[in-house]
């Protein structure tokens, strides 16, 4: 649709009404707080009375509580690796051969499919086992190895573009759970803090850091580095901007492997 201005126009035209439809919707199903506490520990805290502080005071004992700062760290480096493929789509097919619009488009959509189809599979796990630590680790350590096909082209085999969008797909199913794993990881480490404050900290920080991450990413998409270029088989270069989400990925499953602060919600829970 978005092809010349008349296009963008339409395409406009049409988010703006069914954001508008949607909004009407959500206002009259909208409800302040659900028929039944999700949980014993929300139970236990409307037994309680406990009320919420205000929000920067919520936030201010977000950051002086243990383990609260590495699952942000790790839903940081999701956001940000997925929000920045997402944004240079275009760049990242074109490399590996897949330059008409409307294949682009399908790799998109099948890579904002992967990143909900892993949310529900591998969240879903974790929302059961708990696993928290070692789901996001190994979900850090795929999305390493599924970020750098994005930019690698080995100058013997040339262009791949089935490697290029299995490739996009792992990234996809492997990077976007771990945004709800640590969602719910930080608001496991901080209970009984305000769940609000937790996910908007994430969430402005996860955005703000990618906002910031793009025109650097986009200086990268340029820069081209050769490796092994003295050995033919083994000959390839690889694209500066998989470089920067790849050292994003490896400094964070650094970080989040010093994770050991106790899950408070799920102990209140588990005394019940």
């Amino acid at each position: 649709m978005a092809q010349n201005e008349v296009g963008i126009h339409d395409y406009f035209g049409l988010i703006s009404v069914l954001s508008a439809l949607v909004t009407v919707g959500t206002f009259f199903q909208f409800e302040d707080k659900p028929p039944s506490p999700p949980s014993y520990s929300e139970i236990e805290k409307l037994m309680k009375g406990e009320k919420e502080p205000p929000f920067l005071e919520s936030v201010k004992k977000l950051f002086n509580t243990t383990g609260f700062s590495i699952p942000l760290a790790a839903f940081i480096c999701s956001i940000s690796i997925t929000n920045i493929v997402g944004t240079f789509i275009d760049e990242v097919m074109e490399r590996g051969g897949i330059t008409d619009q409307l294949g682009v488009d399908l790799a998109g959509a099948g890579f904002e499919i992967a990143i909900l189809l892993g949310g529900i599979i591998i969240g879903g796990y974790v929302d059961k086992t708990k696993q928290y630590k070692s789901v996001t680790l190994a979900c850090l350590a795929a999305t390493m190895l599924f970020v750098i096909p994005l930019g690698l082209t080995d100058h013997m085999l040339g262009n791949e573009p089935l490697l290029l969008v299995l490739a996009l797909l792992g990234l996809g199913i492997s990077c976007g759970p771990i945004q709800p794993i640590n969602a719910e990881l930080a608001v496991d480490v901080t209970y009984p803090c305000d769940e609000t404050a937790v996910e908007s900290v994430q969430q402005v920080g996860g955005n703000l850091v990618s906002a910031l991450m793009v025109p650097v990413a986009e200086w990268a998409l340029n820069q081209d580095y050769e490796f092994f270029k003295q050995i033919r088989p083994l000959d390839s270069d690889i694209r500066g901007d998989v470089l920067l989400l790849f050292a994003v990925a490896a400094v964070t499953i650094l970080y989040f492997s010093s994770f050991d602060a106790p899950l408070m919600r799920t102990m209140a829970d588990s005394e019940e």
